[in-house]
């Protein structure tokens, strides 16, 4: 099975189009379009039911304590863990081609509704949904895609994961609120194939790639 995008190159920067911000002279960064990107895939095994798409960044720091603080920096050495930027079930079998921005087109302060989503899919929630809690004007549940948004002080180049998992089960087997872990977990003894494409970014000028 293949995966390929006319949105990203794998290896290369993702464009700030895909992105949830994107650098900004003042404030260091600013929302950016948040657009999903154009997925399509290809050499299908026999007997899929169904696909399955994450996107997840394995790049993010375990400690917060340096995140976007003036005057200081995200150390390369800090251990990091897994950041899930979109989680979507259910994607048809006969359905080969997801065009850019057609999950999601903009940033949504308290997140997108969910799960139920476009050709009978259904969209776990994301990260954000964690990331925002304490905050007052954007917290809520982010279902569906929410682009790249690193730490602007970061020294990691970040990787943005997007894989495809062919399943032999028409649903996926799980139900209510649902996340990354959790569909990884549920989908466990029913993949057929995957394949993936990684896209990197990051909102710190001092970073290459």
């Amino acid at each position: 099975m293949k995966l390929t995008s006319h949105s990203i190159t794998d290896g290369a920067r993702i464009d700030g189009e895909f992105a949830f911000c994107i650098p900004a002279a003042e404030g260091h960064v600013c929302l950016g379009a948040n657009r999903n990107p154009h997925l399509a895939w290809s050499d299908v095994p026999d007997g899929t039911r169904s696909f399955v798409l994450i996107c997840h960044d394995p790049d993010v720091p375990s400690r917060g304590d340096d995140v976007n603080q003036e005057g200081r920096t995200v150390p390369a050495s800090l251990p990091r863990v897994d950041f899930f930027h979109w989680v979507l079930v259910d994607i048809p079998p006969n359905l080969n081609e997801i065009s850019a921005g057609s999950f999601s087109g903009e940033v949504t302060p308290a997140g997108k509704p969910g799960p139920d989503a476009a050709y009978g899919t259904r969209q776990g929630v994301n990260n954000y949904t964690e990331w925002f809690a304490g905050d007052e004007s954007m917290r809520g549940d982010y279902h569906g895609y929410d682009g790249p948004c690193p730490p602007w002080n970061d020294e990691v180049l970040h990787h943005y994961v997007f894989t495809l998992y062919a399943l032999d089960k028409e649903r996926c087997p799980i139900e209510g609120r649902f996340g990354g872990p959790e569909v990884r977990a549920a989908i466990a003894g029913h993949v057929l194939a995957e394949a993936s494409l990684t896209g990197t970014y990051s909102l710190n000028p001092a970073v290459r790639g």
